[in-house]
């Protein structure tokens, strides 16, 4: 879709400003790492409100050149920066032409261990990968066919947590979540004789972090062919109830290359484990929204449980700190905007917490709104992109916000958790411009029956 026919250039940023966009935009983006974060680089990011700055200056580009989008020319390929929501919509929209996910950065750092992945594919090859992504995590259903087992999986796993916490001093940091929730999330994609194999886990870590530096560095074939492997034995088990059961009913041969949409799957569940942290530590922070969250978790658990306020808790996470905060398009032909064109092969470049936190257009901006979510019709029009958007959106969205939700309520049922240090959040100060998930810690407290009525959040 071409908006207007128009023969001007775009507005193009100078030599300092295109020093300034790479300094405070990308360069704190990309030193966080972009596939597998750096616990350091999070913590001095968070210190030093390095995200904050980041939006202040998408928000100069924007004062100065009004919608944009704004051009850089780069030492590699021209970049845009897209500025106005009207714009950010028309890219998640018209994905993947005009606009493709496959643009080349993106393409470089995921080929280290999911060459073949709907992604960063294009043409053919991207929709029977999208189709099949599609159809295995019924991106098209709010509650998954295997939602009962899902949620099952969460329960059994969080009050194994919960034991081992009691063992800690009761004391719950990152660590430990992690890796109740990496266990939760081999079962849901792989199946419960999958609990126990962090080795799996941790080939994908080290491909992860070989892939944070994209052409830069080698390729580890052989790590990746031993992880294929790996998958392909709990595909070939195909143990119900479990994403891989959903998978095997695939030809391993055809173009939509199932084995291969696997890894994206269970990288993609380590950021929402992130946000459902992020989302108790909220909910510590604001005691009137952790009654509502409380009173939605002691309701008694049921399989179809949908959650609702405790999904709005974790978009706002999301929201607030977004774990993809640089979305990326590439363009596939030339392209027309209001003022100027655009040419082919250039990277359009989405910033999130500039649309999250635009603090000019949207006076929630810095603070926590889960109702929000549970009246989306309020901002439609407005980009919030917790899991991208338009046809290129997160096919497996429904999936995270099940086990996220199941997640926070299984912890609350029967527990209350305070942020150690307690001031590490208050409801009456603006939400920090980051929370690093890797230096939250929580004091928790088994309720007894006459605090189950009381807030989680002591």
């Amino acid at each position: 879709m071409v908006k207007e026919t128009v023969t001007d250039s775009l507005p193009t940023a100078s030599f300092s400003e295109t020093l300034s966009f790479l300094l405070k935009v990308m360069a704190p983006n990309i030193a966080k790492g972009v596939i597998i974060r750096r616990p350091g680089v999070m913590h001095m990011a968070e210190h030093w409100a390095l995200d904050k700055r980041s939006v202040k200056q998408v928000q100069a580009f924007n004062n100065k050149y009004g919608k944009g989008p704004l051009l850089f020319k780069t030492p590699f390929k021209p970049m845009a920066l897209v500025l106005d929501p009207e714009d950010a919509n028309r890219v998640m929209e018209e994905t993947p032409e005009p606009f493709a996910t496959a643009e080349s950065a993106k393409k470089s750092a995921l080929s280290h261990f999911e060459p073949d992945m709907a992604l960063i594919s294009h043409g053919k090859a991207r929709e029977e990968r999208r189709r099949l992504n599609e159809e295995v995590l019924q991106s098209g259903c709010p509650m998954h066919s295997f939602s009962a087992h899902f949620s099952q999986v969460a329960e059994q796993e969080v009050q194994a947590l919960l034991e081992t916490v009691h063992q800690h001093n009761n004391k719950l940091d990152w660590s430990l979540f992690i890796n109740a929730w990496n266990r939760i999330v081999r079962r849901v994609v792989l199946g419960d004789a999958a609990r126990d194999d962090d080795p799996l886990t941790q080939e994908l870590v080290q491909l992860r972090k070989a892939a944070n530096w994209g052409f830069m560095r080698p390729k580890r074939k052989r790590l990746r062919r031993k992880f294929h492997d790996r998958l392909a034995h709990y595909v070939d088990q195909a143990e119900p109830n479990s994403l891989a059961a959903k998978l095997s009913d695939y030809a391993t041969q055809s173009q939509a290359k199932p084995l291969d949409q696997m890894p994206q799957w269970l990288f993609a569940f380590e950021p929402a484990g992130m946000a459902t942290f992020r989302a108790l530590a909220l909910l510590c922070a604001h005691p009137k929204q952790a009654e509502l969250a409380q009173a939605e978790a002691d309701q008694k658990p049921h399989p179809q449980s949908d959650n609702p306020f405790l999904k709005a808790c974790v978009l706002e996470a999301l929201r607030l700190w977004p774990t993809t905060p640089l979305i990326l398009r590439e363009t596939t032909e030339r392209t027309c905007w209001s003022q100027g064109e655009m040419p082919t092969n250039t990277t359009l470049l989405i910033h999130a917490p500039y649309f999250h936190r635009d603090d000019r257009q949207l006076d929630m901006a810095n603070r926590f709104a889960p109702e929000i979510w549970l009246d989306p019709e309020q901002l439609k029009h407005w980009p919030l992109l917790p899991f991208s958007g338009g046809p290129g959106i997160c096919p497996g969205r429904h999936i995270v916000l099940l086990v996220t939700s199941a997640v926070l309520a299984a912890m609350m049922r029967n527990h209350q958790f305070r942020l150690d240090p307690s001031d590490r959040l208050t409801a009456d100060e603006p939400m920090p411009a980051l929370l690093s998930n890797f230096h939250l810690c929580f004091r928790v407290k088994q309720a007894d029956s006459s605090s189950n009525q009381e807030s989680a959040a002591l």
